[in-house]
């Protein structure tokens, strides 16, 4: 389906941006979900560069979304943090530590819990003996 300026209004369509990469509200819609459909999604995001921009953007805001929201799951931001720490290639794992460094919020915390406990960044950089 079309609307008059030719752009598609189909719902699947919203999760692109102009540039046919996801946009960022995508990926946090992404992150809140979670299940098995969206871990494959995300999977295919972090294994493309092209997409990190997006990815990290989106990841911002699914933590700022988490720390405006009315209660904090930390559990669930636990999880994430930990998912996203095991499934993300090497050249993503600092900058992944340092959005999960870049607030002071229990949010923010929580998810760096679990990207920490993921143990990502030792494996992606181990200690020189």
């Amino acid at each position: 389906m079309h609307s008059l300026n030719g752009s598609s209004t189909h719902p699947a369509d919203a999760v692109v941006s102009d540039s046919g990469l996801p946009d960022r509200e995508a990926v946090a819609d992404k992150l809140a979900a979670l299940g098995e459909a969206e871990m494959g999604y995300l999977r295919l995001l972090l294994d493309n560069p092209k997409q990190d921009e997006n990815l990290f953007a989106g990841i911002e805001l699914y933590l700022n979304r988490a720390s405006a929201g009315r209660f904090l799951h930390t559990i669930k931001l636990e999880k994430t943090g930990e998912w996203l720490g095991n499934a993300a290639p090497a050249r993503l794992q600092i900058r992944l530590m340092e959005i999960a460094k870049s607030s002071h919020h229990p949010a923010f915390q929580a998810f760096r819990t679990g990207v920490v406990r993921s143990g990502g960044l030792e494996r992606a950089y181990p200690k020189a003996r």
